[in-house]
Parts: structure tokens; sequence; C-alpha cells
């Protein structure tokens, strides 16, 4: 029970982390601030629930797609540590990890933009694309996978939780509180990429020196 519920732990640390609630907050009510309460509600599920069915898709079928593109699991873990190492160091220094989108993009947008850009990539990016592929690949039961979605599953009710009340938590812990938040964030997600980084370069290594 308490191997589970570390594993649990480290799930739901990796992904809360890497889809930084606090850092999809302001982008999401910039782009509702013309909404009602009610229409901004349903576009906060909506996205929530693309995020959700988008990193479920590739969790599941993520290793058919490498295996068709000759993509190793290793490799993805190399270039995850890297990107979630630099994504980590701009969340250390409080960058907000803000996505650029031109306002006739926006305007395009307008009529489903819970789908993309909030759904895709604001909430379920690059990053916690790449870690539901490397944590269902390291999964071995089919209980550790379901410890993965309900982990995923919870983040995302966490993180609709906070695009709900995104004014209010603003105002309450302000802009020092956002910082610090940001920077503790950025702690974890980069000792997460070293992790990475080194589980996935090892059998490159093994490989060259010829270590079984």
């Amino acid at each position: 029970m308490a191997e589970h519920l570390t594993l649990w732990l480290l799930f739901f640390t990796s992904f809360i982390t890497l889809m930084n609630p606090l850092g999809v907050m302001p982008v999401f009510l910039s782009m509702t601030a013309n909404l009602n309460s009610k229409k901004r509600k349903a576009t906060a599920i909506k996205a929530t629930i693309t995020a959700f069915f988008t990193l479920v898709v590739f969790a599941f079928g993520g290793q058919m797609l490498f295996s068709f593109f000759g993509i190793s699991v290793a490799g993805l873990k190399v270039v995850g540590g890297i990107l979630f190492f630099f994504m980590g160091y701009d969340m250390l220094n409080a960058r907000l990890s803000l996505t650029k989108i031109a306002t006739e993009e926006v305007d395009d947008y307008v009529d489903d933009i819970s789908i993309t850009p909030l759904g895709i990539p604001m909430i379920a990016g690059p990053g916690s694309i790449t870690n539901a592929i490397i944590l269902m690949d390291q999964s071995e039961s089919l209980l550790d996978k379901a410890i993965l979605i309900s982990s995923i599953l919870v983040v995302l009710i966490i993180v609709l939780t906070i695009l709900l009340s995104g004014t209010r938590i603003t105002q309450a812990i302000g802009k020092t509180g956002n910082k610090v938040m940001m920077k503790l964030m950025g702690l974890i997600v980069m000792v997460i990429a070293v992790e990475f980084f080194f589980t996935g370069i090892e059998p490159y290594i093994r490989h060259i020196l010829h270590i079984n």
C-alpha cells in the first residue's frame, strides 16, 4: 500500500509541476476576459477534458507511434530530460511560461479556444505528454497504469479548480506568492529532468562501452 502511495505521489508531483496550473491561469484569464462566468466555466471544463483525453491517448498510444517511427523510449527520456530542465530553469527564474499567441490567432480560436490553445498545448503541453508516455512505459502492472491515470485525473481536477478560481487566487497570493510558487515548481521539474536524462542516456553509454 505504501509503495503504491509513493508511486502515486511521484506521478502526481511530476504532472502538477509540468502542467504548472499557476502558469496557465493568467493565459486563461486573459483569453476569457470578455466571457461571462457561465461561458468561462464551460471553457475551463472543456479545456480540462480535452487535456485529459490527450494525455490518456498519448500514454497508451505513444509507444505505438514510437515503434512506427523507430523512436526509442531511452531517446525520449534524454530529450524529455533536456526539455524539462530548461522548462524548470525558466520556472526557477520565475518566468511565467506564457504561450505567445498572435491576436489574429486568438480571433481564429475564439469560438473554440477550449480545445486549442487552452487544452492543447497550454494544459497538455509537450512536457506533460512526454511525461505521460514515459511513465506509462515504466508502469508494468495494470494497477500501476490505473495509478498513473488517476494521478492525471486528480491533477486536472486541481487545474480546473485553479482556473475557475483564478481571479481570487491571484489576488490572494499576489505577485510575490506567484513567483515563489513558480520557483518551487521549477526546482522540482529540474530534479525530475536530471533523473529522466541519466536514466535515458544509460543504455547508450552501456552500448558504447559494451557493458551488459
